[in-house]
């Protein structure tokens, strides 16, 4: 290799670094000390003694703070009996309960246990009520942070997402250990935002907590109201705590060392009665970048009520249609512990979208053919490379999915990824070591194609992304399956130069379908599903599919 190699690509490194280091913090969270209570004109002042006694003790006497928030909660809600609107009753009542999660969390009590006996004179029993029908919520596996003891910020949550109402807004947070997350189809940290309650039954105090995204509204001693919620703070911590985004780079660069991290994950505690909304990164990224889009969404209330969001991760430096097939097995195997009630929507972007067309489209042997020149019985090659083969290019499209967006996706490739910038960011992709037999195999068995990119290994992510690819060439002669509308997100930076356009990464002759049911040219980059105007336009969609049901 040349010195003009070498340097060129420390280069492209130093770039990437600079650039990393220079991106703004998508999410910072801290912890801050409790607000001191205020009362204002209105509020009953009973409880605003009982709620500023509790502050007073929670550091030095737990117990008796939570007999003091247990009492103003108590209270508060003989308020809301009186009226079921009275604002300020719900706002003490609020704060209480957030007092009791708090002190509960700060003196690692387990009310959930075992019962817990507070008050100066153990008058009153502190317990928690579990769901048996639904293991996985079971209060007992989390850490409970109430949402009003945190700061957070960032580029990726710029907005709060709240919902007035009663309750005391949550993070449930649980680490779970590679094979747990691997059955429950979650990330290796789940961040889940929930709503806590206190109830009582003479002298106990029953917590309990609910997910927001399940139900807009609750019953609280008999009586029905609107549940608070906060849709943000779990997306900001799961950032901020697990920086996500750091392994867009590394996965690139490395895939084999991060094969592990190929998967399917939920954001939310599974609802058969709604319709899944996959989104899929793509090259060189993570699903931290979809946290703006999923945050505005779960703003609307139609939106919450008829969709729940998944995810699909994987390392970006293996060739698309292999991160493809690793995706159709997870599809498999997630439909037999959470078998879907509706159409599953897809919304992959730049590769993502590409992967995407994979699940979509019927091939039968043409791929297969176009690079062999005959079909595969008839194709001599090691069994275990042809049946690998076979899953990645014999596409069937996924019954399960009923629509797809695709935002600046590269369907007829980008000639980034085969000019010098591309060839050199190639070669630092480093080959898993199961592919590089199988390359060895398809240089042997392929039909000669000059027009084609040369490789002399296997082909990665980028170079699945070249127009002159073999497979981008060859799916692009195959049709999408009949049936499945599709809609397409691209961005001009603002330039009104359509059809001539480009997002800096992915021009419009690429990104274009003319079948699309529309197509939306956003003022952006390559960044789409950070834009508000591209995301305002998923929104549209996904409210559209949700009113044609």
């Amino acid at each position: 290799m040349t010195a003009a190699y070498f340097r060129n690509s420390a280069l492209l490194i130093l770039a990437a670094a600079i650039v990393a280091s220079c991106a703004p913090q998508i999410a910072v969270v801290s912890e801050k000390p409790p607000a001191r209570f205020q009362a204002i004109s209105g509020t009953d002042q009973a409880i605003a003694k009982a709620i500023d006694r509790a502050q007073g003790l929670q550091r030095t006497q737990p117990l008796i703070a939570l007999e003091a928030y247990a009492n103003a909660a108590r209270d508060s809600l003989h308020e809301l009996e009186r009226s079921s609107t009275n604002k300020e009753a719900r706002r003490c009542y609020n704060f209480a309960v957030g007092g009791i999660f708090s002190v509960v969390r700060q003196a690692k009590l387990d009310p959930w246990t075992k019962p817990v006996q507070v008050g100066a004179n153990n008058k009153l029993t502190l317990t928690g009520k579990r769901d048996l029908a639904k293991p996985e919520q079971n209060p007992t596996l989390y850490e409970l942070v109430p949402t009003d003891a945190l700061r957070y910020h960032g580029a990726y949550v710029k907005d709060d997402v709240k919902k007035d109402g009663i309750g005391a807004p949550l993070i449930a947070v649980r680490r779970l250990t590679p094979e747990k997350a691997s059955e429950l189809f979650a990330p290796p940290a789940i961040y889940y935002g929930v709503t806590g309650f206190a109830e009582f039954e003479g002298s106990r105090c029953i917590l309990s907590i609910k997910d927001p995204l399940a139900a807009e509204t609750v019953t609280v001693e008999g009586r029905g109201y609107p549940m608070a919620a906060n849709f943000t703070g779990a997306l900001a911590m799961t950032l901020a705590r697990e920086k996500p985004q750091k392994l867009g780079l590394v996965r690139l660069l490395r895939p084999q060392e991060y094969a592990s991290t190929f998967r399917v994950a939920r954001l939310e505690p599974y609802k058969p009665n709604k319709s899944v909304v996959l989104v899929i990164h793509g090259l060189m990224d993570t699903p931290a970048t979809w946290v703006p889009l999923i945050n505005d969404l779960r703003s609307d209330k139609e939106i919450r009520r008829n969709y729940q969001f998944w995810f699909y991760s994987y390392p970006s430096g293996y060739p698309y249609p292999y991160s493809a097939l690793i995706l159709r097995q997870e599809l498999d195997a997630i439909e037999k512990k959470f078998p879907l009630g509706r159409k599953m929507m897809l919304v992959g972007h730049s590769m993502g979208g590409c992967i995407s067309r994979t699940l979509i489209t019927d091939t039968g042997n043409k791929l297969w053919i176009e690079a062999f020149g005959k079909p595969p019985e008839e194709t001599e090659m090691p069994a275990e490379s042809k049946h690998l083969l076979e899953q990645a290019i014999i596409l069937k499209h996924r019954p399960e999915i009923g629509r797809v967006i695709f935002m600046s996706t590269p369907h007829r490739g980008s000639d980034l990824a085969s000019n010098w910038i591309g060839r050199i960011g190639s070669m630092l992709v480093k080959t898993p070591s199961k592919l590089i037999t199988i390359g060895q195999t398809i240089r042997e068995a392929a039909t000669p194609d000059p027009a084609a990119l040369q490789l002399k290994r296997f082909p990665n992510s980028v170079d699945t992304l070249a127009p002159n690819n073999r497979f981008v060439v060859a799916i692009n002669k195959v049709p999408i399956a009949p049936g499945i509308p599709y809609y397409t997100i691209l961005g001009d930076r603002g330039r009104g130069d359509t059809p001539n356009s480009s997002d800096g990464v992915v021009p419009y002759w690429s990104s274009h379908l003319d079948a699309a049911r529309s197509e939306f040219i956003a003022p952006c980059n390559h960044s789409s599903p950070l834009n508000p105007q591209a995301i305002a336009e998923v929104h549209r969609i996904l409210k559209l599919n949700a009113q044609s049901r």
